[in-house]
Order: C-alpha cells, then structure tokens, then sequence
C-alpha cells in the first residue's frame, strides 16, 4: 500500500512513537509501518532489551538498535527522553502498547504498570500536542453478553486488568488537550502468540500426547472473539490516520471495537482442535460446570495438575531445554463463564477499515503452530 503523507502541506511522512514496542502487538505495528514505508521515523521504547524479547527473525529489521531506546515510559523522569526528538520536532503519533499483560496480578501491579503509564505518556502527549494518541484498550471491559457489545454498551469489567484498562480509559479522556482514540480488542492472535489461543494449542498437545478427550468447561456458544495481530496493528494506523483528517478536537472520545468477523465460540475452538490435532472434543456436562462456577479455583488447578507435568514431558523428549513463552498453564481469569463479544461495525463504518484476517481458521492457526515450530518452541 502506498504510503500517504500524514501532513499534506509539508508532504512528510508522520513521525512515530511506539511506547511496549517490543511487546505482542507492538513489534507486529512496528513491522507494519516500516514493512509499508509508512513513518518518517520510529522509536521503539521498552523496558526490555531486542536481545531478549524472542524477536523472530522477521522483526529484526523494523525492530533494530538504532530505532530502540530501552526506558521505562511510566516513570516522570524518563519521559522528557522517551518524547524528545534530534530535531527538536515533536512525533506526530504516539501509540501505546504497552502495559501488564499478564492474568491474576494485584490491583497495585496494574495501577504502577498499565494506568500509571498511560496517564504519564498521555500527559505528556497532551503538554507536547501531538497529533493523535492512541490507547490499546480491552474488550473484557464490558457487561459480558452473547450478544455483541458495542462501544456505548454497559461496561463491567471482569478481571483486574480490564479494571486498570477502563480506569486509564476514563482517566485519559479527562486530559485536556490530548487528542486520543482509543481501541477495545477481542482475543490477540497470531504467529509467536503466547496468550488465549497459545494456551488452549498447548493444553491439545497435552491431550493428543496423553491419548485423551479434550473437554470444555461452560456451553459450546460461549463467546471467546478473536483478532489477528496483523489486523490488530494495521487498526492502530488507520485509526491515527483517520483522527487527524479533522481539526482536533474529536469530541466525545472515539472508542472502537477492534475484532473480526468470525464471531470465534468454544464451538469453534474445539472444532479446530479436533480437525488439527486429530483428538476428541466435548463439553462437560451442566452439573460439572455448574460445580466448577462454585469452585472455580478447584476447577483451574485440577486443570493445570493434569497439563503442566506432561507437558514438561513433551518438552524434555523434544529437546527444548531453554526456556519459552509457551505453556498449558490456565489463568483463573480465562476460565470465566463469561461472553467476550464484540461488535466491530463501528470502525468499519467509520475508517473504512477491511480485515485482512477475517476469521479463526484451521490455516491461521496451523500458521500460529509453525511459528512456533520454527522458533524451536513446539514440543
């Protein structure tokens, strides 16, 4: 695609800041942008080092030394550095991918992590009037519901990672000056993934190697929506792009749903598993799951008790002696009776927008498993 100038009166290219640009879905952005010649600049900033991130190799170019500046964005101190450009010139987007990612943390790790560092990279913005900032939002914010929530729907977070997610929404929003969009996504995947759908591929490799059905707590139709990561990434573009195209402010806040169209179920789920790793399927019954809602902690650990060790096995036998971001390991907080569904007509309508990546697909996730076959992740 070619690249259209971002500010037409001087024919530039934007320049750009990716805040977690080595996390998920920041090293696919960065990939984005420089794969299609899109910036003028990038600068990757991380508190990690690119040495230890588990770069595939694809990402070495877009994510190289010279774009990289390893700093923590949260802290007050650090953020005159992480804005200020050679030129004197200020970015013109500044997109934050950044944050705690992880399941099952305190309320304190979220608020120093995730809410803390959105509220000082967004002030900073807002001080430096950047053009558009963007904030990667959660769809686990909403009142779960089979039915596809929309922006405007009831909010009701549930897990305290959308809590922090909501609260740094609401916080943001309240920043005077800071012209910002914020995107709400369903599940993340993609290649290198190590979140939902990682965890569910490793708990079927578990079973195929242990000979056994594979069985799903809750009903078939409970929702569990999907995004690719590549779509995930061309999203946070063309929303910065469509921000600017009118004189700021954009009041209220655009807020968009970021999900494909594949409406993904456990149904959907359990059929891939059966079809790629050639294992039986099923759904407990409705008195077992309804004992596993009382005693879901019980429920999660019998889980990880029956996994985890096998697949240490698999591990052994297949010579991965070093250590990778795979595991069947089952958060609490993912075994929920509860609906992630999405309504995305919305930024469809909006930008134009058009999902590369329409649907979970046996070849997206096989795709997902050579990844990691590739990176001599995959027992």
């Amino acid at each position: 695609m070619a690249a259209a100038p971002s500010n037409p009166a001087t024919g530039e290219k934007p320049a750009v800041l990716i805040i977690g640009g080595l996390g998920y879905t920041g090293r696919f952005l960065c990939r984005y942008i420089h794969e299609n010649s899109l910036a003028s600049e990038i600068r990757i900033v991380d508190k990690q080092l690119p040495e230890l991130a588990w770069l595939a190799p694809e990402f070495k170019e877009a994510c190289s030394r010279e774009r990289f500046m390893q700093a923590d964005a949260s802290r007050e101190h650090s953020i005159q550095r992480v804005f200020d450009r050679a030129n004197g010139e200020q970015f013109d987007y500044v997109f934050n991918c950044g944050g705690e990612t992880r399941y099952s943390q305190e309320d304190e790790v979220y608020k120093t992590r995730s809410h803390t560092l959105s509220m000082t990279v967004g002030k900073e913005a807002a001080r430096r009037n950047i053009r558009c900032y963007v904030e990667m939002s959660t769809g686990m914010i909403y009142k779960p519901d089979s039915v596809p929530r929309k922006e405007t729907d009831k909010t009701k977070p549930w897990n305290k990672l959308a809590k922090w997610k909501l609260q740094a929404e609401e916080d943001l929003a309240k920043i005077d000056g800071l012209n910002l969009v914020i995107l709400r996504t369903a599940h993340v995947y993609g290649p290198y993934t190590s979140k939902f759908l990682s965890t569910a591929m490793c708990m079927a490799r578990v079973y195929q190697f242990l000979s056994k059905e594979m069985r799903f707590l809750w009903k078939e139709d409970l929702r569990t929506n999907t995004v690719h990561v590549e779509d995930v990434a061309k999203a946070l573009w063309t929303s910065a792009e469509w921000y600017v195209k009118v004189p700021p402010p954009r009041t209220p806040v655009p807020v968009f749903n970021i999900v494909d169209q594949g409406n993904t179920s456990q149904r959907v789920m359990s059929r891939l598993i059966h079809e790629i790793f050639n294992i039986d399927t099923g759904f407990h019954d409705t008195f077992i799951s309804a004992f596993a809602r009382l005693n879901l902690g019980r429920a999660v650990d019998e889980v990880n008790d029956e996994t985890m060790d096998p697949w240490a096995d698999l591990q052994t036998k297949a010579g991965i002696s070093q250590s990778t971001p795979l595991t069947p390991f089952m958060e609490k907080e993912l075994l929920k009776d509860t609906d992630l569904s999405l309504d995305g007509s919305k930024f469809v309508t909006e930008t134009g927008f058009q999902y590369d990546h329409p649907q979970l697909t046996r070849e997206e996730v096989e795709k997902v498993i050579d990844s990691y076959k590739a990176m001599g992740w995959w027992p």
